[in-house]
């Protein structure tokens, strides 16, 4: 059986491919995306066997989209199918489910209904996700459909840590609590962070920096989330690329009475004007940034600095709430491939245990691996994050589930 992946977003959709054959692991086959929805410089990169291929599209909606990415699949040099039959599942990563989701679920109506009752709380992603969802069903219609939640591993959070100190009513009327996301990367990093240590996940302490244009921090203990940076929106936590992160709310009041923003235009600059971006005026690219600070300029310099300081806080914080750590991770675009910020992050935590390996953090790898000094308290790994693989893990585990449960009955 084939296990197709789609991640549909407002201008894009991310696939793969992966076979699953007995009950061992999903095996990668195939993969790509198509870019710019809508826009007539869109395009299809897809890769198979090795290589790097490359189309242009003339502006596709997302039924186009997943229409040609099938037709790619089917290509007989390119793709990995050879009819449309051998998918036998699909598996949708959907960026909101509330309270109501906390693993992998078949897609019904009633579970279409949840995700869009969660559009308020997620009204770029989650409309996507739905439209990913339907064109998917109409063009693979004899393939079972999986949603994987971004929120769902962050679902064993307790309520002290996922209550705001505002009126009670206000989480029981209108559902305002933390919520967390990249919830799916935190899962496999987790699991693949004690793989590689050799600590029992049931028995860690973990603190998992997912950085990239959008920054999550997540406090795992005995492999579940306890606590973590983002939190009723995208908007809360550490500092991102043009999101703000945590900031005083009496700000946004401000904002609206003295200079007299509107709602559209407070929300405009919180979301897509500010974090690395608005500090630095200058980029939102890490790389851009840390050059530019090399070479002088003092605002992209602070911007960095607020970076980090603003990551050590959460990672002393999250250390503090579990009692101790015994693995700092990095994931990520800017996690996985950013020495100079590993670096900056690590410095000054040696108190911690958390002592950097400097060769180890250099050397350009793109494998798992520890990055710290040997016989220290506590493990500093980098993890290549895979949310595809994590959502076809996920999918399987619960038609396989699904599959044993109806043998047993039909056995009893």
């Amino acid at each position: 059986m084939k296990i197709l992946i789609i991640n549909c977003g407002s201008s894009s959709i991310k696939y793969r491919v992966f076979a699953a054959e007995g009950a061992g692991e999903p095996k990668d086959l195939a993969g790509g995306a198509v870019s710019g929805l809508g826009q007539s410089e869109a395009r299809l990169e897809h890769q198979f066997q090795g290589r790097s291929l490359e189309w242009k599209l003339d502006r596709p909606d997302h039924s186009q989209g997943l229409a040609s990415i099938m037709e790619i699949l089917l290509h007989p040099e390119h793709g990995p199918l050879r009819d449309i039959s051998e998918v036998g599942l699909v598996g949708h990563r959907t960026v909101h489910g509330g309270e109501g989701f906390s693993s992998a679920v078949a897609i019904g109506q009633e579970v279409i209904t949840k995700i869009e009752r969660c559009i308020p709380l997620a009204p770029i992603h989650n409309p996507a996700n739905l439209e990913g969802i339907r064109q998917a069903q109409a063009l693979l219609p004899a393939a079972e459909h999986v949603a994987v939640f971004d929120t769902a591993f962050h679902q064993t959070l307790p309520p002290r840590a996922y209550l705001y100190a505002i009126p009670y009513e206000l989480y029981e009327k209108h559902g305002i609590r933390k919520f967390g996301f990249h919830g799916t990367s935190c899962r496999y990093v987790s699991q693949r962070t004690a793989e590689l240590t050799g600590l029992p996940l049931e028995k860690s302490r973990m603190v998992i920096c997912h950085l990239g244009n959008g920054v999550t921090v997540a406090a795992v203990q005995n492999g579940c989330s306890v606590d973590t940076s983002l939190g009723f929106t995208p908007l809360e936590g550490a500092m991102m690329g043009t999101r703000c992160g945590d900031l005083d709310p009496g700000v946004v009041l401000y904002l609206q009475r003295e200079p007299g923003m509107s709602h559209a235009q407070v929300d405009e600059m919180l979301n897509r004007q500010s974090g690395l971006l608005g500090v630095s005026g200058r980029s939102n690219d890490m790389r851009e940034l840390i050059q530019a600070a090399d070479d002088s300029d003092q605002r992209c310099a602070l911007a960095v600095e607020v970076f980090i300081y603003r990551l050590k806080k959460y990672i002393g914080a999250y250390a503090a709430a579990m009692g101790g750590i015994d693995a700092l991770v990095f994931t990520g675009g800017i996690g996985e491939n950013s020495p100079r910020i590993r670096e900056l992050v690590l410095k000054g935590l040696g108190f911690m245990g958390l002592e950097l390996e400097t060769k180890l953090n250099e050397e350009a790898s793109q494998e798992d691996r520890v990055i710290s000094r040997q016989k220290t308290r506590a493990a500093v790994a980098v993890v290549r994050t895979q949310e595809e693989l994590m959502i076809a893990r996920e999918a399987l585990a619960l038609v396989r589930n699904d599959a044993h449960c109806a043998a047993l009955c039909a056995a009893g």
